[in-house]
C-alpha cells in the first residue's frame, strides 16, 4: 500500500511506473557548532543560522560503523576497549527559514547544545569576497 502512494501505473499499454512523488529529506543529531546568528538580506526574511556537527566512529579494521555524538555511549565505549578506534566529524550547515522556528532556534539553540535536525538538502552555488564561485550544501531544518 505503501509503494502505491509514491508509484502509479501509467496506463496499461504504456506498462510503466512513473514516480509521483519524491523525497528529500534529511535527519540529523549532533552537537552546535556556534551559537546561531540571524542573517537579513535585502527584500527577503530573515533566516537563522547555524553549524552542527555530527560524528561517525568506527574500530580500526572493521566494517561494522557506530554513529553517535559523545564517546561515552556504551557501544562506543566497548569499541574504546577493543582496540583502537577511528572518527569522522561532518559539519553541516542549518538554515531555519520558518518565521516561529526562526526565532525559537536564534533564542534558545546555543554552541554544545545536542540537537535533532529534521529537514531537507539544498545545493546552491554563490560568489565569495574574492569573486571566486563556490557550491554549498545547507540543511533547510
Amino acid at each position: 500500500q505503501v509503494l502505491c502512494q509514491f508509484v502509479r501505473h501509467e496506463s496499461d499499454t504504456v506498462g510503466s511506473l512513473v514516480l509521483e512523488r519524491s523525497m528529500n529529506r534529511v535527519q540529523l543529531l549532533g552537537r552546535v557548532g556556534q551559537d546561531p546568528i540571524m542573517r537579513q538580506v535585502e527584500g527577503k526574511n530573515p533566516v537563522t543560522i547555524f553549524s552542527l556537527a555530527t560524528n561517525e566512529m568506527w574500530r580500526t579494521g572493521e566494517s561494522e560503523v557506530t554513529q553517535g555524538g559523545e564517546i561515552w555511549h556504551p557501544t562506543l565505549l566497548l569499541l574504546c576497549i577493543l582496540g583502537d578506534i577511528s572518527q569522522k566529524t561532518t559539519w553541516h550547515r542549518i538554515s531555519v527559514f520558518r518565521p516561529g522556528l526562526r526565532d525559537v532556534t536564534y533564542q534558545y539553540v546555543k554552541k554544545g547544545s545536542r540537537i535533532y535536525v529534521e529537514g531537507k538538502i539544498d545545493y546552491g552555488e554563490y560568489t565569495d569576497k574574492n569573486n571566486v564561485r563556490r557550491q554549498a550544501t545547507t540543511i533547510i531544518a
